[in-house]
């Protein structure tokens, strides 16, 4: 019998499982964005506030996070089929034990194990690190299509999950979801079965920033430090729009289904983003296009408070979108830039954790300034508040980066 896994990378097969792995992140991805669709519905149907109401996303977040590097870990030993299996039997379970919660709480637990601990995260970390594994000379756009399917469920998902809680409600909806992720996933995961090539070691590029145990002039602990408050920071930041969208608009009046659709656009607008953000990355490093992005994210949370017709909506949700897609993947650039290589694969993942608990800490704290405030207005501040954070220390990571250059020309 002939065998089966390419002996190469960037193969044709490597190829057609880039689609696999795109179909997949944009499957395993629905959780994160459906229960944002729901929000409305399930705060009426519990008779609960807005901050509790935003609970399940929260755990969700946290979920995924914790998820990410467990299954990371059984991906590296058992192989990706694996894993998606298990993912495939949390979010089929998850989608429908959810729709049978009698509460908020019970509906955030479900959310927080099954759809975020065992389901969404084993279609997103395990899946961007088996991509890098399968290409040498195209890796970084192949990873960067990957993570995009993260990006692309936002884009699907919302105006198909709202226009089946208007038509039949969010519970038949959640057991509809849970069929179809059981199914698929492991129809796909099929697919998967070939375990990578060993892949290439990367050469070293002319000019290319040479890592430091002392990185912008910090110890390892006090740089890896300060990039996870910015990594927090700005996805405090970037959740109240997210999460709240649907429910900012049914507030305003122009109901959930024209905020499912300004959801959908921001993040199909964040997938435009995400590519070209890696292209800029390239060019200018991970620091300054973190600067860039996040300084073109306050000015979009900006932006929301005075335009808040629908037609302005539309478009500032767009601006949102193609403004803060780059940002996450940018501390991956930042980490393996400036942090010595050996350390890179763990310092990475916390960083990333950090943004994952970031938009959980956003997703509650934004319904939490709206219980107390009566008003969006209050927890856009808010967010633009934490966004200045972000924008002071990647400002003074850059100033001591550069500093540090010209210090070391000088001698």
């Amino acid at each position: 019998m002939p065998e089966l896994r390419p002996a190469e990378p960037d193969s044709r097969y490597a190829w057609l499982r880039l689609i696999a792995t795109l179909l997949l992140m944009t499957i395993g991805s629905s959780a994160m964005y459906v229960v944002s669709v729901v929000l409305p519905a399930v705060q009426a149907d519990f008779g609960v506030a807005r901050a509790d109401a935003s609970m399940p996303y929260t755990a969700l977040m946290v979920g995924f996070g914790l998820g990410g590097i467990l299954m990371g870990k059984l991906a590296d030993r058992y192989g990706v089929m694996s894993v998606l299996l298990v993912g495939a039997a949390g979010l089929g379970s998850g989608f429908v034990v959810a729709s049978l919660s009698d509460s908020v709480w019970s509906f955030s637990v479900v959310h927080g194990v099954l759809l975020g601990l065992f389901g969404a995260s084993a279609t997103f970390a395990p899946l961007v690190a088996d991509t890098s594994l399968w290409f040498v000379r195209r890796r970084g756009i192949a990873v960067a299509i990957c993570a995009s399917g993260n990006y692309l469920a936002g884009a699907i998902w919302p105006p198909i999950v709202q226009h089946y809680v208007e038509t039949v409600g969010w519970r038949p909806t959640y057991v509809g979801l849970g069929i179809f992720c059981a199914v698929s996933i492991p129809l796909l995961a099929m697919f998967m079965r070939p375990r990578p090539p060993m892949a290439a070691p990367a050469a070293p590029r002319p000019g290319a920033v040479v890592a430091s145990d002392r990185p912008f002039g910090l110890s390892l602990a006090q740089a890896q430090g300060l990039l996870c408050i910015a990594a927090v920071a700005c996805c405090v930041a970037m959740a109240m729009p997210q999460v709240h969208i649907v429910a900012y608009c049914s507030d305003l009046g122009f109901g959930a289904a024209r905020g499912a659709e300004m959801l959908s656009l921001m993040l199909a607008s964040g997938i435009v983003s995400r590519l070209v953000s890696g292209w800029i990355c390239d060019r200018i490093g991970g620091l300054r296009t973190l600067l860039l992005g996040s300084a073109l994210q306050g000015l979009a949370l900006l932006l929301f408070l005075p335009f808040d017709s629908l037609a302005s909506l539309y478009v500032v949700s767009a601006l949102f979108g193609l403004f803060q897609g780059g940002i996450v993947p940018s501390y991956a650039i930042i980490v393996r830039e400036h942090f010595p290589p050996k350390e890179a694969g763990a310092r990475v993942g916390t960083v990333l954790m950090c943004t994952l608990l970031g938009m959980a800490l956003g997703g509650w704290m934004s319904g939490k300034v709206f219980d107390l405030t009566g008003s969006y207005d209050a927890a856009f501040l808010n967010g633009i508040a934490w966004n200045l954070l972000n924008l002071a220390i990647a400002g003074t990571l850059l100033w001591r980066s550069t500093r540090g250059a010209g210090a070391s020309r000088a001698g």
